[in-house]
């Protein structure tokens, strides 16, 4: 079926002079409104406005275009209905056999206004109907929804000598429901976040695929990765195509390397569990600090460090075996070096921020969801309980493995010491048996310095004295725990008779 006519109204006039030339080409009428219209004539192409094919004006500012039933007849009828034919007929109402719009830009408008009039105004209603009609009716209509389709359009209508296949009206159709559904998703999640409906009664999830990925966690799954961003920051710069668990890990480190100090500090992770964290100025000693942590369980790991890459810091790593290094930006030279070694994947990161988005986990036939455990501490989040008093030094380091301790999975122990974490233990039943694990790592790797104090957090209260009775053993001096056991008392007298220096965290800090 050759098309004869086709509708016209975009908001993004990008690429519309391609288009127009091989409408023209065909000798496709064309219909149009608006900007839209005007566009077409400044180009130089013949173009009906759609109130003189509607006869009827546009109203209310411009609210009320193509919402006719000349134009939604036109696109809803069954051509191999003889009813319908007749019916049109009579009525004096022409066919339309495509559409190309793309909608009012509603995400981009609450982006740079909080105007809330300004953002209503940029709430598409005629696109989105034509788009609904069109795709309802693919067996007769071609519905084009966005830019990156014209292509695809020009190469079938030269195919078919200005006409389309079922096959492609039928792909098309897909994607345009895809896209009124996020256009309406956008919408709805505005009017969540303005009304401060953090759990609304439906979960709408608006986001776009980034990659299909080789497999999931095992070959065996299939895996892919989503973004709900336009623009996805995470930008590789080489290596091979990432994985699920690369991306797992690498979302991993982030959420901790960019809770630290500005410019500072490293991350090495190794199935989503930090192996070492190091925070000294230095930013070599610093990563040379994190992989003394747990040299052996870094291997095959993820770096990332909260700082441009130097090739000072890249010839260091360079010795190691790593599947990805993230990092805010990489200098020439650190490129050059690790470019001899083509499957390590690098990433840049220096675009990523941490929002305040849901965290959200799949069930059984559900959804878990909860909003993301990103707090800053400060002293204001802890109380010190016990007699001594901790310095100004001692506090920070309780807040640095107390952070650290946060982005393991529970049950979680961290023993730190001079900016850098010494032993770490996690995933572990047993609160006791995490402790060990951290003590076992810390002597097993000989980080321990005489010269510093040594401390421990706990992502959640110790119960019984046992665990920090094993910590206060291996020399820890100063703790730091959430509060909310009935056995608080029995662990701040401990500390007290212990001389160790004791501070509950007012929050629980869990990742499981």
């Amino acid at each position: 079926m050759k098309i004869k006519s086709a509708l016209i109204s975009v908001s993004d006039k990008g690429e519309l002079k391609s288009i127009l030339k091989e409408l023209k080409k065909y000798n496709i009428n064309l219909i149009s409104s608006g900007g839209t219209y005007k566009k077409i004539k400044s180009l130089g192409y013949k173009c009906i406005e759609v109130s003189d094919f509607t006869n009827f004006p546009e109203i209310l500012d411009g609210r009320v275009k193509t919402l006719h039933p000349k134009i939604h007849s036109g696109i809803l009828y069954k051509r191999n209905n003889l009813s319908h034919k007749k019916l049109l007929k009579k009525l004096n109402f022409e066919s339309l056999d495509m559409i190309i719009t793309n909608f009012y830009p509603f995400k981009k408008t609450t982006e740079i206004t909080s105007n809330h009039k300004k953002i209503i105004e940029n709430i598409d209603i005629g696109g989105p109907t034509l788009v609904r009609s069109a795709a309802k009716n693919y067996n007769d209509v071609v519905v084009i929804t966005n830019i990156g389709q014209y292509k695809k359009l020009i190469n079938e209508l030269n195919f078919y000598k200005g006409s389309t296949s079922l096959k492609f009206r039928e792909k098309l159709s897909l994607e345009a429901f895809a896209e009124t559904a996020s256009y309406d998703a956008t919408i709805y999640n505005y009017f969540n976040s303005i009304t401060k409906n953090k759990f609304p009664e439906k979960l709408i999830i608006n986001t776009k695929l980034i990659q299909k990925l080789r497999y999931g966690e095992n070959p065996h799954q299939i895996g892919a990765v989503y973004s709900n961003h336009p623009d996805f920051k995470l930008k590789k710069l080489q290596g091979k195509d990432l994985s699920y668990n690369n991306y797992n890990d690498i979302f991993a480190s982030l959420n901790l390397s960019k809770t630290l100090p500005k410019n500072k500090g490293v991350v090495i992770v190794k199935h989503t569990n930090p192996s070492g964290v190091s925070i000294e100025k230095n930013k070599l000693k610093s990563y040379i600090s994190a992989l003394k942590c747990d040299p052996v369980s870094a291997y095959g790991g993820i770096v990332s460090c909260n700082y441009k890459m130097s090739l000072k810091v890249a010839k260091e790593l360079y010795k190691n075996y790593y599947e990805v290094i993230v990092a805010n930006g990489f200098d020439k030279k650190s490129l050059r070096l690790f470019k001899n070694k083509k499957n390590l994947r690098l990433i840049d990161s220096s675009e990523i921020k941490l929002g305040k988005n849901n965290k959200i986990i799949s069930g059984i036939n559900s959804f878990l969801m909860q909003s993301n455990d990103n707090l800053k501490f400060e002293r204001k989040n802890f109380k010190v309980v016990s007699k001594i008093k901790p310095s100004k030094k001692i506090f920070d380091q309780l807040i640095f493995s107390f952070n650290v301790c946060r982005s393991l999975k529970s049950n979680a122990i961290v023993i730190a010491q001079n900016n850098k974490t010494i032993g770490i233990g996690s995933g572990q039943p047993s609160r006791v048996d995490s402790c060990k694990i951290a003590i076992n790592k810390m002597k097993k790797f000989n980080q321990f310095d005489n010269n510093y104090p040594l401390v421990a957090a706990s992502d959640a209260f110790f119960p019984f004295i046992d665990g920090i009775e094993k910590l206060v053993q291996a020399g820890v001096t100063a703790v730091v725990q959430p509060f909310g056991s009935i056995k608080d008392e029995e662990i701040i007298k401990y500390a007290n008779d212990m001389k160790i220096i004791l501070v509950f965290s007012k929050t629980r800090h869990f990742n499981h």
